[in-house]
């Protein structure tokens, strides 16, 4: 009888040990045809369906077989939460998804655009409208429609690669395994609202900036396979998980009641310690950190030459601009290994790219050979009718059918999940359609590790807002700066300020506000105002940190003009721009800088030798206000480092930024870039004074 019943024990064993879907050595094909062929069309469908963290606990995780969780802008498991909080929440919705029948664990998704953006106390990068200007300069002569000027034909990607390193480290420090970002798309327009999320008007920039991949993912590796995603880290696990989880090794065994026996009959323990013993012996090298994340090109395609630069609005170009322009960047991310892409909730010619499945599946899937899977944007089906979900069944028909393998729902899962599943079963989607959807979804997990190392610890928590991490992000935020005016004449820069005065004023809505100085896609969507928000440096206490201890600063935010003249100020620091926005709440027409931003322009600058520092995602008006500032710098939106901006301001370090976008005169030129029959710029694209370092100052 005892020998049945070790025999029993071992068969059981065996079969735990030798499913190939769980196996690590297995080849990937081999994991994803073997647990293909065991998934039910809820486990597919499940597959398919993103949610939201407010709506997802592990008993929904569990009961729908849910593959894919996000945070939304803002949706944060606490107020202020530690990387220790949030690693819990993941893991707590992670161990529902492992608790089902399969096992297949859920990727948490967030959006990580200037660095991991959601979380207190993480590193706030420049967003990529500053990133831009980062390249590197080669100036070369060349004349386009009769016009005289400067490009840059040489970048410095390897910057934006080791923030893209450092944002992944952040990122997983929280227990996030995957990011939507980078931005790739080509603003053409800085009416829009997300044209701050771009690199660059030029695609070339935009091409070239792609290098943030492999910082979030890892290297490529040689001979890898075109359009096969890749994350760097993939590793099999200790053996405390195998020993541990619910869903695999001998313990799994026990709680499916393969194994209830062994409660009875403590007599076969040593040969369950034999078994334990060898995953020990052979689990010496399996943990280590995993410090990459999947990646999201987004979004999918032209999302960013929209007519009068309105959001999720109508691109119209035809099929060779398209792909001239709008198109380039996303051959880079796909030979770089790009994990995923994610869909733009904009039109082109007419055609919601949410339902084309020309562009889709035919070019994107079958032509560029892509085979990571493709997302949908937050409730992106929903916006295929107009209003948004006036008919959900054809939504979820024509986004599924165009090629959109997993929905971004993110809150009435049910109802996709209930849709879709009916229009398999009646044959209207195609069992193929949804097979080629999850063996995507599938892989990426696979080649990430998931399954693997499916559950996060707080190893990595001291690399949230790092040290090392805000020096990187400071000297971004150096080298985004441009120079775009320096004194009245050349011999005569006001530029770099003396660090030694008697008395300087500091004055602007922005100049002592972290908030304003991040932007949107900060702590909240649409951004916060005042200094509250997370950890970092305003511009005004970098001034204050950075001058000799001997000058005086004075700061007021909104002075009038008797103020300046009676204090006799060496020199003044203004610093304005525009408030937080994101996306729809962000587009304008006017482009102007908030107020009371210009009166204090007036105030000051008409009294005392200024610098004007401009904070904004975009070109602002500045034309009319232009003869009565002394210098001009755009500083974009530097995030939280702003000594950064003192470092160069002072003369630590020379300007060396060159514009990413072309500066307009007046709005009613828009939209202009590069190239254009009728460019005529204020500041030309490529334009950027530079200044010295100044060792004595």
């Amino acid at each position: 009888m005892l020998g049945f019943l070790l025999l029993c024990f071992l068969a059981a064993v065996t079969e735990a040990t030798y499913i190939k879907y769980k196996d690590p050595k297995q080849p990937l094909g081999a994991r994803i045809r073997d647990l293909m062929s065991r998934m039910t069309l809820a486990e597919k469908i499940g597959q398919m369906t993103q949610i939201e963290r407010a709506v997802a606990t592990p008993d929904v995780m569990k009961q729908f077989f849910i593959g894919s969780v996000l945070s939304g802008g803002g949706s944060v498991p606490a107020p202020k939460a530690t990387a220790e909080t949030w690693v819990n929440m993941v893991n707590g919705l992670q161990k529902g998804a492992l608790s089902t029948r399969l096992g297949i664990p859920m990727i948490y998704g967030i959006d990580a655009v200037h660095g991991h953006n959601n979380v207190y106390k993480a590193t706030i990068f420049p967003h990529n409208v500053g990133l831009g200007v980062t390249r590197q300069v080669c100036q070369l002569f060349c004349e386009l429609v009769l016009i005289k000027y400067f490009v840059q034909s040489m970048w410095d990607p390897a910057l934006v690669k080791k923030i893209g390193d450092a944002t992944a480290l952040e990122v997983r420090a929280t227990g996030i395994p995957y990011v939507f970002a980078p931005c790739i798309a080509v603003c053409r327009d800085p009416r829009w609202g997300r044209c701050y999320e771009s690199y660059s008007e030029d695609h070339k920039i935009v091409q070239a900036m792609t290098e943030i991949i492999p910082g979030l993912q890892g290297d490529l590796p040689a001979n890898s396979k075109k359009g096969v995603p890749f994350v760097a880290g993939k590793t099999k696990i200790s053996v405390d998980y195998y020993l541990i989880q619910p869903s695999v090794g001998p313990t799994s065994m026990i709680m499916q009641g393969k194994l209830r026996l062994f409660c009875f009959f403590p007599t076969i323990f040593s040969g369950i310690k034999a078994v334990i013993d060898d995953y020990r012996s052979t689990a010496s090298d399996r943990q280590i950190l995993l410090k990459k994340v999947a990646a999201c090109a987004k979004h999918y395609v032209g999302d960013g030459g929209t007519t009068k630069g309105i959001n999720e609005n109508n691109t119209v170009i035809n099929l060779n601009g398209l792909l001239s322009i709008h198109m380039p960047a996303y051959y880079n991310s796909i030979s770089k290994g790009v994990a995923t892409v994610m869909v733009s909730y904009s039109s082109w010619n007419g055609k919601k790219m949410h339902a084309n499945h020309e562009l889709v599946t035919g070019f994107l899937k079958n032509k560029l050979k892509f085979r990571g899977f493709v997302i949908s944007d937050w409730e992106g089906i929903d916006r295929i009718t107009a209003p948004p979900h006036a008919n959900y069944s054809y939504s979820v028909q024509a986004g599924v059918s165009a090629g959109i393998d997993m929905v971004m729902v993110p809150n009435n899962y049910k109802e996709f999940i209930d849709d879709l599943t009916d229009q398999v079963k009646k044959n209207i989607i195609p069992m193929s359609r949804i097979d080629d959807a999850v063996k995507r979804i599938l892989r990426v997990k696979f080649v990430m590790g998931l399954f693997d190392s499916p559950l996060a610890d707080t190893s990595l928590v001291n690399q949230l807002g790092s040290q090392e991490h805000r020096e990187l992000a400071r000297e971004a935020v150096r080298k985004s700066l441009v120079l775009l005016k320096n004194g009245e004449a050349a011999d005569k820069p006001l530029l770099p300020l003396p660090k030694k005065a008697s008395k300087i004023l500091v004055a602007g809505s922005h100049a002592d506000n972290l908030g304003y100085q991040c932007g949107g896609w900060t702590i909240t969507w649409q951004g916060l105002g005042g200094n509250d928000l997370t950890a970092g440096s305003t511009i005004l206490h970098a001034v204050s940190n950075t001058v000799d201890p001997t000058t005086q600063v004075v700061f007021n935010e909104n002075p009038d003009a008797n103020f300046v003249k009676s204090n006799k100020f060496s020199y003044a620091i203004v610093v304005v721009g525009e408030q937080p926005y994101a996306e729809t709440y962000g587009d304008s027409l006017n482009l102007t800088i908030s107020e009371p931003g210009l009166s204090t322009i007036t105030n000051v600058c008409g009294a005392v030798k200024c610098v004007v520092v401009v904070i904004s995602g975009r070109p602002v008006v500045i034309q009319p206000y232009l003869a009565q500032i002394d210098a001009l710098v755009a500083a974009w939106l530097p995030g939280t480092e702003g000594q950064g901006v003192a470092d160069v301001l002072f003369g630590d370090y020379g300007f060396t930024g060159k514009l990413a976008r072309t500066w307009f005169k007046t709005v009613d030129q828009l939209p202009m870039n590069v190239g254009d029959p009728h460019y005529d710029p204020l500041f030309p694209f490529g334009f950027g004074l530079t200044t010295k370092p100044t060792k004595g100052n």
